[in-house]
């Protein structure tokens, strides 16, 4: 595994930093950074969630159900999807510095035409814009939330309405980087942390929120953010994760991330999509972060990387059982739309499995462009909704394994078993 942090001290140039030679966190694990800072996203160098914190996103997922303007429960109401952050912030999210309109390859864009996502009650809102750094979100009475307020109220709905948000903020022209107690990352965890105070006071029926550091910045060709302050953003947000979760356990307040019991302070935290790979070297999920991705300053995403981080959100949110229920309308496995996942989206699933460039209509229901047994397990946990007019039969499943490559099929016999097992508990 790769450790050389040293090598984050080159200088900015567009043309030769294709890699850094650093450890993406979350494939880090246990190992350290700088000899100090665990990897992985979640705490033991894991990026699991643990339990705890999860059951308790769980119960805020449940709540996020559409209020009116007044903020009470209203099955004709909406509620708002909100982002906070900076320039890369409103690029990646709508394209345009503006709270609706957006441009069709950035995560608004990718949202608005995918059919089984909630268009119904949830308003996706582009609360950030260019030159809004962190310490302009970090206290309640900064002029960004007044103008968020108002950009609300002449798009018909409240704050009392806003009940998940996207955060990713920085800092221009970092100077400092770990382990010193005064560096950019460090910064980071304070003004995320009041920032999630802010969000609390604001925002009294937000639920959830999520964080995401900065993408690769080994382009750079300006002092705006460049390496290894990008890197470092990410273990900045993981210890704010990490302070709600050691709080929650009994483990005291974060001395520099501050109070955030999830119960009076702040919302409940977790992370979003992890964006950062080390450039041109592949993360191990296959991320890289192309020059073409990034704008000519070798900060800003290009379409290409708005695209990018459009997806990484997408496949977050329409995949997190943490998120799923109120960001789609359909069930995963629900392939033609009609409210139930059936026999129907079997066979649709059995048709393209083991294909590309398919759609949710084709059962591409993780959004990875793909037909795989992903698709097929995000089926299996949906199976039978609702009452069938019968249930798969052995032929079924025969035609089925007919269209998996041959190296795949030892890894049905679980979810196939499970599958069979769960029909006949709910069929009892």
């Amino acid at each position: 595994m790769r450790r050389y942090p040293f090598l984050f001290a080159s200088s900015l140039c567009a043309c030769c930093a294709t890699s850094r030679a650093a450890t993406p966190v979350n494939d880090l694990g246990t190992g350290l950074y700088l000899n100090q800072y665990q990897g992985g996203l979640y705490p033991g160098g894991s990026n699991a969630m643990p339990a705890p914190h999860a059951a308790l996103g769980a119960s805020r997922a449940s709540n996020v159900v559409p209020l009116n303007a007044q903020g009470q429960p209203d099955p004709a109401g909406k509620f708002v999807f909100l982002s906070i952050g900076m320039s890369n912030t409103s690029q990646e999210f709508s394209g345009l510095n503006h709270p609706t309109n957006f441009q069709p390859w950035t995560f608004m864009g990718q949202a608005a035409a995918h059919p089984a996502v909630n268009h119904s009650s949830m308003v996706m809102f582009n609360g950030a814009r260019g030159g809004e750094t962190a310490a302009k979100w970090d206290s309640p009475t900064d002029e960004n939330y007044a103008r968020v307020a108002t950009e609300l109220a002449q798009a018909g709905l409240s704050e009392q309405q806003v009940r998940v948000a996207w955060v990713k903020v920085a800092n221009p022209n970092p100077a400092v980087s770990l382990p010193a107690g005064n560096s950019d990352a460090l910064t980071l965890v304070r003004q995320t942390g009041s920032i999630l105070r802010t969000l609390h006071a604001r925002y009294p029926n937000l639920e959830q929120v999520f964080l995401s550091s900065r993408i690769y910045a080994g382009y750079a060709t300006t002092t705006l953010n460049p390496e290894p302050y990008a890197y470092e953003s990410g273990f900045a947000m993981k210890r704010v994760i990490e302070a709600q979760i050691n709080q929650t356990s009994g483990g005291g307040v974060d001395p520099i991330a501050g109070n955030l019991d999830p119960s009076s302070a702040a919302p409940w935290v977790a992370w979003g999509p992890y964006l950062w790979a080390d450039g041109t070297n592949p993360r191990s999920d296959g991320l890289v972060w192309l020059p073409t991705d990034l704008q000519s300053d070798g900060t800003h995403p290009s379409q290409a990387g708005q695209t990018k981080v459009g997806r990484l959100l997408m496949r977050h949110f329409i995949n997190s059982p943490l998120a799923e229920d109120w960001f789609l309308d359909y069930a995963q496995g629900d392939a033609n739309l009609d409210g139930t996942v059936n026999l129907s989206d079997f066979n649709a699933l059995a048709a393209n499995f083991g294909q590309s460039g398919r759609t949710w209509q084709q059962a591409d229901f993780t959004y990875d462009g793909q037909v795989t047994l992903d698709d097929f397990n995000a089926l299996a946990a949906n199976f039978g909704m609702e009452e069938l007019a019968r249930d798969p039969t052995p032929e079924d499943w025969s035609a089925l394994a007919s269209a998996i490559p041959e190296p795949a099929m030892a890894l049905w016999a679980v979810p196939l078993t499970m599958l069979s097992h769960r029909r006949r508990r709910r069929s009892g």
